[in-house]
Order: C-alpha cells, then structure tokens, then sequence
C-alpha cells in the first residue's frame, strides 16, 4: 500500500463516512429490537394437512382424481410439499357442460417463503399458451369474516397448434390467502407479507383452479359468465372448509 492511498484513509471526510455507516448500523438493530421487529420468520402449520381434506364437503362435486408430484425437479421447483391436486367433477351439470370438470390445485407456503414465485400467468406461458387477457373479477360468496365478496384473477390464455391449425381458448383462475387476509393478486400477496413487521409468523396460500367439459370432439371450455357462476358454486363449498379446518388461525397467531 503506498502512502498516497494510505493517506485517503485516513482523510477525515473518510474516516466520518465509515463512521456514520457504523452507527447507522448499529442504530438500524438496536430499533429492530426495541420496536419487536421480527425479520426471521417462524413456519406456522395448517391445522389439518390440505391432502387430508374431506371431499365430501364439496358436494355436488365429486373427487375423480388425486395425484401427487413424482418428479423431484418439479417438486423442488414449486418450493413446497404441501399441497393439494384433486381433479373434480359437478355431478350436477349437463354431460356436455364446458364447467362439469375442474382442476383444483391449492399450495401452501409458511416460514421465510419466495416472495410468491409461482402464478399461471408465467407458468402456462412457460407451458406453450399465449396470455390472451385477464384481470381481476368479483363474486358473492359468504366468508367466515362476514364479507360477501371474493376478487381473484381471470387470466386467459390461447393454445395454438401449427399442425391442425387450431386455437383453444381457456381460463384459470387463482387468488392467494396470506397472513389471514385474502388476496386478489401477488402484488397484493407480496405487499401482505411484506408488512408483517410485528408478528413472528407468515404463510401464504395460492388456491388455483380451471374449469373444462368433453363433448365428442373433444375439450370444451366456458367463457367468462359461465367460469364466474362456476367459481361461484364451487368456492361457496371450498372456502368455508379451507377457513375451519386448515388454514392458521391468524388471530391466535397474532
């Protein structure tokens, strides 16, 4: 080291600067403590596994399907083994109804998680689909905190084939449950997350979910009146179970 360079360190303009840094620091942990800043978070457990929900209390729809994730890539990729994929069917809608199927896939992620990674519209993108719209949308469905209303999002996406010159048009939809609040979006997820400063405890949840039918040509899809009236039905039946008997109980949490 020459004496010039040795010289700059000992400037008093630089010597202040490393100063001010120190009890910045310093400072910055000391306000941590005093005010109860938790900036680790502790993982919090469902109160019942998501695979171990009663199916029965979803009727009219009927479980036709659970599968789990072999491959471990996938698996290390979605962050989380905690989850649920059930393939369902309204016994109540006509044969040829474009919502008598549903695909239902619910993740849980607790502790210090990614600040929510995984949402369709980047994953079925990842998949070969075209993101045509989406958005936000409401519905009514009675909750266990007395609101009336549900906003998730409505993505639409397009499945072109080159070969058979065919488009198939179709939607999914998913809003996000964290740290006791409902959220539409992972914008409103990761702002949540974010401001839970005082508690020593996060978890959030993704609830996905696509309807379909089958006629004999094969996949039919609903449209957007029809995919509302669904998620109607079916979250009127999920929501209420998913509340009581899974997940925290953010209150006692807190």
């Amino acid at each position: 080291m020459t004496s010039s360079t040795l010289k700059s360190y000992v400037k008093p303009s630089f010597i202040i600067c490393v100063a001010v840094l120190l009890t910045a620091a310093v400072a910055k942990e000391a306000v941590i403590r005093v005010l109860g800043v938790q900036m680790v978070k502790l993982p919090v457990p469902l109160q019942h596994p998501l695979e171990d929900m009663d199916a029965a209390v979803l009727a009219p729809y009927e479980l036709k399907n659970s599968s789990r994730i072999a491959n471990r890539d996938v698996l290390e990729s979605l962050g989380t083994e905690e989850y649920l994929q059930w393939f369902l069917e309204d016994t109540e809608a006509e044969p040829a109804s474009p919502t008598r199927y549903c695909s239902l896939f619910i993740t849980y992620y607790t502790g210090n998680p990614d600040m929510v990674p995984h949402v369709p519209d980047e994953c079925y993108v990842g998949g070969g689909n075209q993101r045509d719209a989406g958005g936000t949308v409401t519905i009514d469905v009675p909750r266990a905190d007395g609101s009336q209303k549900l906003n998730f999002q409505h993505v639409v996406f397009k499945n072109i084939d080159p070969k058979l010159m065919t488009t198939e048009t179709f939607s999914v939809e998913y809003f996000f449950h964290a740290n006791g609040d409902y959220c539409s979006n992972r914008t409103e997820t990761r702002l949540k997350l974010g401001s839970n400063w005082f508690n020593k405890y996060s978890y959030f949840c993704k609830v996905e979910w696509k309807f379909y039918g089958a006629d004999s040509f094969g996949l039919i899809y609903p449209d957007k009146d029809q995919t509302l009236r669904a998620s109607q039905k079916l979250m009127a039946r999920l929501l209420p179970e998913l509340e009581k008997n899974h997940w925290p109980d953010w209150e006692e949490m807190k």
